[in-house]
């Protein structure tokens, strides 16, 4: 729907909606983990924002940098966007702001901060946004040893996740629940959690719920499987560019015993962790389309990702590509 209320606006010229609509299309961007096509269309909002004299709040790049963990950025966007809507009557984008605050806060283990910005959040008029900052206040809530907040949070959002029905909803209901149950029902939320959130386009929250299950894996004494889900969730953690909560899955495979895999010495050092995943793919030789299957985007992010990766590298094939890269990934061990 927003793809094509966003085509509308464009053929008629209603820049006035434009730069609304592209940040709407942002979020969802932002929400299917594919950053790159999210930071282009925050980009063309900006540039309609300076063409009409738009003061419309900058949500999508407020979200992208919360969910980057990129604090000092984020921190700067959440402190203009609070002053600018409050002067302007912009309720909604307050409400974004403290959200988007709790989101940041969660990924860098600041779960005192979080529950103080998921309150604030929660406590706001707009349903619609004060939803979205539930499963932050019940996760920063459970960390800090406050079980009533958080299990008030949970029948607040079982009333709206259940009324949907939808995998998202009840997929991080699941996990929010997992975090408030004990032993073998935990495990069960967990397991329903990850098995409704891959169904969907949301690749961050499927991240975030095996990082979820391998922390409690681990204090579970499991380490093996919990080694398997935080390896997951440090890979696409890694692969989206979620600085933040990648460095929570690092910490917990260390706790392990184990160390987060890292990337190549070579075509990383100039590579992003999303196109290096790209370029190891392409290298397989899978198709645009099947890569963007694979990862949740677009064919055209893909072949734009791409177009980097060869000028990044000096390559002009797949095939010198895939060399590129083995290349990389011997040297180390010729070197040990």
């Amino acid at each position: 729907m927003t793809v094509r209320q966003v085509q509308l606006a464009r053929d008629v010229g209603a820049l006035d909606q434009l730069s609304f609509l592209l940040n709407r299309m942002a979020v969802e961007t932002v929400w299917s983990g594919d950053f790159a096509a999210a930071t282009s269309l925050i980009a063309e909002a900006g540039t309609v924002c300076e063409a009409t004299g738009s003061r419309f709040a900058p949500v999508g790049a407020v979200m992208l940098a919360a969910f980057r963990g990129r604090e000092a950025e984020a921190v700067a966007l959440i402190q203009s966007i609070i002053e600018q809507a409050t002067a302007e009557g912009q309720g909604v984008s307050v409400t974004v702001a403290h959200w988007v605050a709790a989101v940041l806060h969660n990924g860098l283990g600041r779960y005192e901060e979080a529950l103080a910005a998921a309150r604030q959040a929660c406590e706001h008029k707009h349903v619609y946004i004060s939803m979205w900052a539930l499963p932050e206040l019940i996760e920063a809530a459970a960390r800090t040893g406050n079980p009533r907040i958080a299990g008030d949070a949970l029948d607040r959002l079982a009333g709206a996740t259940r009324a949907g029905g939808t995998d998202v909803g009840l997929g991080i209901e699941a996990r929010s629940r997992a975090l408030l149950s004990e032993a073998g029902a935990a495990e069960r939320c967990y397991c329903e959690a990850i098995d409704r959130l891959s169904r969907t386009r949301r690749r961050p929250d499927l991240a975030r719920t095996r990082l979820l299950y391998g922390e409690w894996l681990r204090r579970q004494r499991r380490r093996r499987d919990a080694r398997d889900q935080l390896r997951t969730a440090f890979s696409m953690f890694d692969a989206m560019g979620m600085e933040a909560f990648a460095g929570r899955a690092r910490a917990e495979l260390r706790a392990t015993g184990e160390r987060a895999r890292p990337r190549g010495p070579g075509a990383p050092e100039v590579l992003t962790p999303q196109e290096e995943q790209i370029a190891w793919l392409a290298a397989e030789h899978l198709t645009n389309r099947e890569i963007a299957a694979r990862l949740f985007i677009s064919a055209s992010t893909v072949e734009y990702h791409l177009r980097k990766i060869f000028r990044k590298l000096g390559v002009s094939s797949r095939t010198q590509l895939a060399r590129t890269l083995r290349k990389d990934q011997e040297a180390p061990a010729q070197r040990d």
